[in-house]
């Protein structure tokens, strides 16, 4: 039985009552809906309601929107006689029509008034409303038959801007003649093989990784720092080093230790280099803002690309299938991938807010990793510019180097706060935090990190010109070598002689240890 039967004003009545004694304005949680307690929707529509606004500010009155009756005004009501009560949006077309009369009266009571003489005097605005005709018509002048030096500066400048932002290929790129010189005694062996194939005895010597103790071979041609080794993919017959001093060298690693070949194709240094996974190609990326393909057995090259921004690093697709992609990350905070048999860019990746410095497969290539000077890691799905994920922490500092595990579940990057640290490349990446790496001086330096092929050590280099060598299991120092004068930036185990490691430095030197 109900005592009580309120009305159907009552209920629908704003909320009233004693307050709450935990809430600040005397509401209880549950019955806010906004931040300021409960607001309840008026039974205005938004059209109506900008159209009485409106109506207020031009006129003076509007609806009083308080009142039931429908002719109830608030406001200026001389105005709304006048007016006869319409509102901005629905003056009716006899009121309009009356409007354009009297606006027309109006002018022809004015030209009644001006000066007959000021009508027909051409120099007058009289005369010009009048006839309706501009001031400059008649003065038709030639048009410059000849453009002045700056003006063809201008539109070449504007005409390759609007090519940029079509996606032409335009050459951006420093252009500089590409020579080569082969060092070797014969660029074909008795069997007719070129120089660059593997010897036929060479295989793994162990499983088991040592830690060097001593440099067997030093390396020394370049006239200034390098700055990158790679060992040639699978056989590490040869070493490839890229040279402050604009040139990317070829060296033997298993004979006598010579210069094979010089490729000089840069202007300026050189910052990353990478081979295909057969070895018979490389690509070489320079502060020239250009990115050359090089066939390594004869020195040409096959192609350039640019987008005219300096390429800090890049990488191919390490799929067989996908061996004419190519991934560069630049200064312009960009990630670009060019088809190189169409020399054209087919992506864009553009989130980071520094520059690009690493760019690192993982999850059998079907991702990769990107690490940049705004001192975040970002994921991405090969071939989609939308980030899967992205990792930026207050503490976290740039990471220039990073390096994948043989077992492919972990990345390793070298953090400039003086460690390294280890990410899972599965779904999370998250940060393991039981291991990270220290103990060496990289602050400032991107000095590469490594893994032995059998992932029971990892290996830096650093600012002293020492190289590093930990444990992957009690992730204690395990050995350190003095490699270098001055910064050991690059390190590389050797693919198959799994106890010898060749770095570099910018002394000019590559050590085989």
């Amino acid at each position: 039985m109900v005592s009580y039967n309120p009305t159907y004003d009552q209920l629908w009545a704003p909320i009233y009552g004693p307050a709450h004694p935990y809430a600040k304005d005397g509401l209880a949680q549950g019955l806010r809906n906004h931040k300021l307690g409960f607001v309840e929707n008026a039974a205005i529509d938004s059209f109506v309601f900008d159209e009485q606004y409106n109506t207020f500010h031009k006129y003076g009155y509007a609806a009083d929107p308080s009142a039931s009756a429908v002719n109830n005004y608030v406001g200026d009501f001389d105005a709304l006689e006048k007016n006869r009560a319409i509102s901005v949006y629905n003056i009716p077309q006899s009121e309009q029509k009356r409007r354009r009369l009297e606006k027309k009266r109006e002018n022809e009571e004015e030209d009644e008034v001006v000066d007959k003489a000021e009508v027909e005097n051409p120099a007058s605005d009289s005369w010009l409303v009048k006839n309706k005709i501009s001031p400059w018509s008649g003065k038709k002048e030639g048009l410059p038959t000849e453009l002045t030096e700056e003006q063809k500066k201008y539109a070449e400048e504007y005409a390759k801007k609007k090519a940029e932002e079509r996606g032409e290929k335009v050459e951006k790129g420093e252009v500089v003649v590409e020579k080569t010189t082969f060092h070797g005694k014969e660029e074909k062996d008795y069997q007719g093989r070129p120089w660059i194939s593997p010897p036929k005895d060479v295989k793994a010597t162990n499983d088991h990784c040592y830690i060097p103790k001593r440099c067997v071979h030093t390396w020394s041609g370049h006239t200034k720092g390098v700055s990158a080794i790679r060992f040639f993919p699978k056989y590490g017959h040869l070493i490839l080093s890229a040279g402050m001093d604009t040139k990317v060298k070829i060296w033997d690693v298993f004979g006598l230790g010579k210069c094979m070949r010089t490729y000089m194709g840069h202007s300026k240094a050189v910052r990353d280099i990478c081979f295909t996974n057969d070895g018979t190609k490389f690509l070489s990326a320079g502060y020239d803002k250009n990115i050359k393909l090089w066939d390594t057995e004869t020195g040409q090259v096959i192609s350039t690309f640019s987008t005219g921004k300096v390429p800090y690093v890049v990488k191919l697709n390490p799929d067989d299938d996908k061996q004419n992609v190519l991934l560069a990350g630049m200064s312009d905070k960009k990630i670009v991938q060019w088809d190189m048999n169409t020399g054209e860019i087919t992506q864009e990746y553009d989130q980071h807010l520094g520059a690009v410095n690493t760019i690192t497969f993982v999850d059998n290539n079907r991702r990769f990793v990107t690490s940049s000077d705004d001192k975040s890691l970002r994921v991405w799905e090969y071939g989609i510019p939308v980030v899967i994920k992205y990792i930026s922490e207050p503490h976290m500092h740039s990471m220039p180097a990073i390096s994948v595990h043989p077992n492919t579940n972990w990345l390793a990057a070298q953090s400039l706060d003086n460690q390294i640290l280890i990410y899972s490349t599965r779904e999370r990446f998250q940060l393991n935090k039981k291991k990270r790496f220290a103990g060496h001086i990289v602050a400032g330096y991107a000095c590469q990190v490594n893994f032995s092929p059998d992932g029971r050590f990892v290996m830096s280099g650093d600012g002293e010109g020492k190289m590093w060598f930990w444990d992957w299991k009690t992730c204690k120092v395990f050995r350190t070598l003095k490699c270098h004068e001055g910064v050991c930036i690059g390190c590389e185990w050797h693919p198959l002689e799994q106890s010898k490691v060749a770095t570099c430095g910018w002394d000019g030197l590559i050590k085989y240890w």
